[in-house]
């Protein structure tokens, strides 16, 4: 049996994508092999693909970060799970493929009914927009919270779950995505032509909010910690200033430069400690968080897929590619302007 997967051989662009054909992987002990029905496309796989993500493979890798699929064979020893089972995991690389083999824990039980692409949004955008709303920020009801790039994937699992958590939000976004954001319950904020800071202290009277999630990192950072009140914080947990139209800022293109970023996002996040006004940046990153609490991670997936099949979250799925159109994803991304989560789909979706 042939599996179809997208590969990376050298770091660079959209063109750097190959899909190739070889022989199905075969699932070692305590392994099970997937086939996979939805993959999700986000900013970290580009810059992977870049060489600028922290969690860049060595060449060659196949990106992706989050997968959903059906059980197809199980590895010796497994048991507990069972063959034509649906599942979801968030393997950080190896999604872009038709089988992938995981040992059997990484496997999260998706509930019947719920849609493929829809559940895969939740893996990595909404597990990260949890953990950080109500592990990271513990935000109570009535707070006020900004979210930077309120479109995107991310953005929008925060506006959705904040809106259940009965927050007060504002979210930036482009002027084409604000009635998008104004649906999900936030005042949007357009980068183009407003500025953020600005536009937070006019609509709270001087006073500031409570938390800003911002997944730029580098200098931004300070800029978001400038409309908090005093004890507020900035939920830092990305590094997408690093990239411009889909494509590495550094100046270096084609190496693996996994820690210049984030050499950055820790000097700024230190910065905020040294300044007075008792604003702090607090770090986020649901893979640490998971490889260090994997049980966690589980239980707070589990809540999501939950609230997907009670149709008390519905995910924003902006477009499907098949699995060979992975490049086309990563240049639509990179372009900007998506409003909520582009996925791959496999010929068995």
């Amino acid at each position: 049996m042939k599996n179809t997967r997208i590969i990376v051989r050298r770091y660079g662009g959209s063109d750097v994508l190959q899909v190739v054909e070889e022989e199905c992987p075969e699932p070692k002990r305590g392994e099970v092999r997937v086939r996979m029905l939805a993959a999700g496309v986000s900013l970290p796989d580009l810059m992977m693909r870049e060489g600028i993500h922290p969690e860049t493979p060595a060449l060659p890798f196949t990106p992706g970060w989050d997968i959903v699929g059906t059980i197809d064979q199980l590895g010796e020893g497994v048991t507990g799970i069972e063959t034509r089972q649906r599942v979801a995991a968030l393997p950080i690389s190896g999604a872009y493929s038709e089988f992938i083999c995981l040992p059997s824990r990484e496997w999260v039980p998706v509930p019947m009914g719920v849609d493929s692409a829809e559940a895969v949004s939740l893996i990595l955008n909404y597990v990260t927009a949890y953990q950080m709303l109500h592990r990271s920020a513990k935000v109570m009801a009535g707070q006020r919270i900004l979210v930077h790039g309120a479109a995107g994937g991310v953005g929008t699992a925060l506006l959705q779950l904040g809106r259940i958590a009965g927050l007060e939000m504002h979210g930036t976004c482009s002027r084409r995505a604000a009635a998008a954001v104004s649906a999900m319950g936030a005042t949007p904020i357009d980068y183009e032509s407003q500025d953020f800071v600005s536009e937070i202290m006019r609509a709270t009277g001087g006073r500031g909010i409570d938390v800003v999630f911002d997944g730029l990192g580098g200098p931004h950072i300070l800029r978001s910690r400038r409309v908090l009140h005093p004890g507020g914080r900035v939920v830092a947990y990305g590094l997408t200033a690093s990239l411009h139209q889909g494509r590495s800022t550094n100046g270096t293109p084609g190496g693996r430069h996994r820690f210049r970023a984030i050499s950055m996002f820790a000097r700024y996040t230190v910065a905020s400690w040294l300044l007075p006004g008792g604003r702090h940046v607090v770090p986020y990153s649901i893979q640490w968080l998971k490889r260090a609490k994997p049980d966690i991670f589980r239980q707070d997936l589990t809540t999501l897929l939950d609230l997907l099949q009670q149709l008390a979250i519905r995910p924003l799925v902006a477009r499907r590619f098949p699995l060979t159109a992975a490049r086309q994803a990563h240049e639509l991304l990179g372009a900007g302007g998506v409003t909520g989560k582009l996925v791959l789909v496999g010929s068995a979706a």
